[in-house]
């Protein structure tokens, strides 16, 4: 074993060990620098850390939050309380906190386009909607081959100006996040085209739900929640895309050796790296796992709630967000963003 190497494993091990002590979560007793709870579990981690950056917790009391989105322009944070019924907005300036929709059709996911209009996907209504500058609602997507969609969850926007979005049909499976009823589609993939065209992409997962571009938007992955539990990659092919294959498995190296937990909403850093929320196996997996551009399980930001999504943003996009169960969290981290959201 060389230097190096030691070094690593002893600082892994100081890590865990100092993560196992129970924190203060209101911010007024600080963490010892860097942040115990912000975990390499290979050397290469090390170098997407902000060693003096700590995990905050920005806001709880939700129900569960979901679908953290950056408004460049605006310089706030959407996100969605789905059993509230509820879009909430956060301001760095001051660390704000306000409803900025109430009724907002049980939303999940949320992105912008590239002309800083908001994208939600809603659950209560089984729609993707956009949100105009003047204020009015249009709807996106509603339907697929004269059937209504099962329940729109999360979605990114490709530069060609298509929409792509998932549709496992979560919302449509009880009240407590939209409203109860029957799937009529078969869990899939959508496109949306920049003149309204709906087209499959794909239905081989059994419940799509998290998706995110590489940088270069040549691949695309996507998290299935499904009995295979799972992220896979497909390579983009204009309007489609072909050889699926599993990127990697969310199996935790500090806890679920067995990979019953899940992931659920990711990002891709200009590295190519994907940063996967984490949960419902608990303490020692639950937070963001990070996979380097091999499927690699590289580093692990460890939470007290089941994380269910995250995004990048700030001015630098070097900030990232994570919405998990009741509360929002933020980390600054040595690497920005992929995108625009």
């Amino acid at each position: 074993m060389n230097t190096d190497r030691r070094s690593f494993l002893s600082t892994f091990v100081a890590a865990t060990a100092s993560s196992a002590i129970a924190r203060d979560w209101t911010g007024q007793t600080p963490e010892r620098y860097p942040d115990p709870d912000v975990i390499a579990l290979d050397p290469s981690f090390t170098k997407l850390v902000q060693g003096n950056a700590p995990i905050r917790r920005l806001h709880t009391g939700m129900l569960w939050a979901e679908g953290p989105a950056w408004n460049g322009s605006g310089n706030y944070l959407v996100w969605s309380d789905i059993p509230n019924n509820v879009q909430m907005r956060w301001l760095p300036e001051d660390g704000h906190v306000s409803v900025m929709r109430n009724n907002a059709n049980n939303c999940n996911g949320n992105t912008f386009d590239l002309r800083g209009r908001q994208i939600s996907f809603e659950h209560a209504t089984r729609r993707v909607v956009r949100y105009e500058l003047d204020g009015k609602v249009t709807i996106l997507a509603a339907t697929f081959d004269g059937k209504p969609l099962n329940a729109p969850n999360d979605g990114a926007v490709h530069p060609d100006g298509s929409i792509w979005f998932t549709d496992p049909g979560y919302g449509s499976m009880m009240d407590y996040e939209g409203n109860k009823g029957d799937l009529l589609l078969k869990e899939s993939v959508y496109r949306i085209d920049p003149a309204g065209e709906i087209t499959k992409i794909t239905e081989d997962l059994e419940k799509p739900n998290g998706l995110c571009f590489s940088p270069d938007y040549k691949k695309v992955y996507i998290v299935d929640t499904g009995s295979p539990k799972n992220i896979r990659v497909y390579d983009v092919d204009g309007t489609k895309v072909k050889n699926g294959k599993v990127f990697a498995t969310n199996k935790g190296q500090l806890a679920d050796p067995k990979a019953n937990g899940n992931s659920d909403g990711i990002r891709c850093d200009v590295e190519g790296n994907l940063w996967c929320s984490a949960g419902w196996i608990g303490d020692g997996y639950d937070g963001v796992h990070v996979f380097n551009p091999e499927g690699k399980l590289i580093g692990f930001i460890k939470l007290p709630e089941t994380a269910s999504n995250v995004c990048f943003g700030g001015s630098k996009r070097n900030r990232l967000f994570i919405t998990a169960s009741q509360s929002l969290y933020s980390l600054y981290v040595n690497t920005r963003g992929a995108h625009h959201c």
